[in-house]
């Protein structure tokens, strides 16, 4: 029955693929033609290497020259000097984010790709002795090398300088990098799933292909660029994840461009649940950024990315000053230094612009703050940026519940929030090590708690827990991270509460955007606003 399926999905990958040509010659040729595979190229050239056989694109690896060791702010400049392209702010901001990339990619040495062995991948033998000599071996591991840069996910509609942007990337790519790979997803999923299939073919339906098919991949090169990436295929939902898992896992920087923001992607799909977090890695390995060009009344350009960045790299604080730009008014309130006297004592405000307030995650938690500084701030600030937040664990449990408490107050006084984090946010309050103690623990309870395996993500625990505060409340209760129940469910709630105000919804309310109704949309919300601070008064 696997193999029948297995047949089908081939089959119904490569009609998919077929030439849109009517003739039954064009056909014949398509499906005697081999395009489908990526394959290196030793010549050097400058741009990717392009076939044609039976009217379907091929792409090959190449290796990367860049003589002149340009960057992409560099190129951009320079076509904007010959009136090839016209200076934009918003194009502009989204540059500066492949800038820092390139920069990030001028230090940053691959490691080598290896191959994991043929028998690991095979299915266990069931004697008891091949069983234990299989858990021996354990898994393939797919450990994200902590050096990885982060990647780009650039999205927009049809228009929005997509194709523009990559390719000046890819072809500013720095010295260093000795090879990349550039191809459409479409035709990337094609040559994967065929490489699956004859992996299967070869060892057995049961053969764990995707790790091999993975490093095959990765030895062609250490940057891989994606044209339109895209899922509408259950056959493509339930390996993704997976499959760019063991990518990254062997150093590969992704770029890619879609259509569709990551929440948007195989949406309403079947077994959508079992893409959630390939949705989950895209937004945490990748950096998100809006290739469209929304502007509000004051015809300022919102700033390209999503309002959560991290690591704490070159473009973290870039990242906060752009927001700060975009959500300050610097032409009527220059940034300054504020002070509130909240209950007698002196609140210190280091950066403030109109209705937005800067702090670094030290100026604002570990001074002694508490929830009625907050609640003062959130009335006289419409938005807040908080910045080089440390990860916390067991031992700084006590920063972790007064940043709850703050995340608390901006919520419900339904501010905008803006944060650069050291650490994805599902590791924000406890680290990947207290999570897997807190899985342990829980996994030897009797009570019903959630399915739990060697194979299981963290992140993936964690990413359930913003999905739905019920679900693992027990798994959370069971272990010792936590004092009681509430601190418990604050944290989950904390989790929940970041995850929406991480929204485009969240963030575009009371912008005033022209396509939200402009100016008057914008007083509609102050209004909003001005009555809240009159009733938690």
């Amino acid at each position: 029955m696997r193999r029948f399926l297995c047949r089908r999905c081939y089959s119904s990958l490569r009609w998919r693929a077929r030439p849109r040509i009517g003739s039954s010659k064009a056909l014949r040729s398509f499906a005697r033609s081999d395009t489908l595979s990526l394959t290196a190229s030793s010549d050097l050239l400058p741009k990717t290497k392009v076939r044609w056989s039976s009217n379907v694109r091929r792409l090959a690896t190449v290796r990367n020259v860049n003589p002149s060791d340009i960057g992409p702010i560099n190129e951009y400049d320079s076509r904007v000097e010959s009136g090839r392209l016209k200076n934009d702010e918003h194009q502009r901001g989204i540059v500066e984010s492949l800038q820092h990339l390139h920069e990030d990619l001028q230090h940053y040495k691959a490691p080598e790709v290896v191959h994991p062995e043929i028998e690991s991948l095979k299915p266990p033998n069931q004697s008891f002795l091949s069983a234990l000599f299989h858990r021996k071996q354990g898994r393939i591991s797919t450990k994200i090398p902590a050096n990885l840069p982060k990647g780009l996910y650039l999205y927009g509609d049809v228009g929005s300088g997509k194709t523009m942007l990559m390719d000046m990337f890819y072809d500013t790519l720095p010295n260093n990098i000795t090879s990349k790979t550039r191809i459409h997803f479409h035709n990337f999923m094609q040559d994967v799933h065929k490489r699956l299939h004859a992996m299967k073919m070869e060892h057995g339906n049961d053969f764990d292909a995707i790790p091999f098919v993975a490093a095959d991949i990765a030895e062609k090169g250490s940057v891989l660029c994606f044209d339109e990436f895209q899922c509408t295929d259950v056959a493509d939902a339930m390996i993704l994840r997976r499959l760019l898992e063991a990518l990254m896992s062997h150093g590969i920087v992704l770029v890619t461009t879609s259509n569709r923001h990551p929440d948007e992607l195989y949406k309403n799909g079947i077994q959508r649940e079992s893409f959630i977090p390939c949705i989950h890695l895209l937004k945490t390995r990748l950096q998100v950024i809006n290739l469209d060009s929304p502007t509000d009344y004051r015809k300022i350009p919102r700033p390209p990315s999503g309002v959560y960045h991290h690591p704490l790299d070159r473009a973290a604080n870039a990242h906060a000053e752009k927001w700060f730009k975009f959500l300050g008014d610097f032409a009527h309130d220059p940034p300054h230094r504020a002070v509130h006297h909240i209950w007698g004592r002196d609140v210190e405000v280091p950066r403030a612009s109109g209705t937005v307030a800067w702090f670094t995650f030290d100026e604002l938690i570990r001074r002694p703050t508490g929830a009625a500084d907050y609640l003062e701030l959130v009335r006289a600030y419409d938005a807040f940026i908080v910045t080089e937040i440390p990860g916390m664990t067991f031992r700084e449990r006590d920063l972790a519940r007064r940043f709850i408490t703050f995340i608390d107050a901006v919520y419900e006084g339904r501010a905008k929030l803006v944060l650069t984090t050291a650490v994805p946010l599902t590791q924000l309050f406890l680290s990947r090590n207290e999570m897997h103690d807190a899985l342990e623990t829980s996994s030897s309870s009797k009570e019903d708690t959630i399915p739990h395996d060697e194979g299981q993500d963290v992140d993936d625990v964690m990413r359930h827990l913003m999905d739905d505060l019920g679900m693992n409340m027990k798994m959370l209760k069971n272990s010792n991270m936590f004092s009681g129940d509430e601190e418990a469910f604050a944290f989950a709630r904390a989790f929940s509460r970041l995850n929406e105000m991480g929204s485009q919804q969240w963030i575009e309310r009371g912008m005033g955007l022209e396509k939200d109704g402009g100016k008057a949309e914008r007083d509609s919300w102050q209004k909003v606003r001005s009555r809240w601070r009159e009733d938690s008064m």
